[in-house]
């Protein structure tokens, strides 16, 4: 997903010194979601990683 995020980024940073306004603020409002929706599933993994982690599996 942050894959994602960053061609959305590197497209309205393309689309933005070609002039093309619109294009550009319409794939950096995605890249921006797809980031912290990305943010957020790292974080609840992490929490769930942390709390299992404590009883260790045979």
């Amino acid at each position: 997903m942050l894959q994602w995020a960053l061609a959305f980024f590197i497209i309205a940073i393309i689309a933005a010194i070609f002039g093309f306004g619109g294009i550009a603020a319409g794939a950096a409002s995605i890249a921006q979601v797809l980031f912290f929706v990305f943010l957020v599933l790292f974080l609840v993994s992490l929490i769930a990683g942390l709390m299992r982690s404590g009883k260790p599996t045979v």
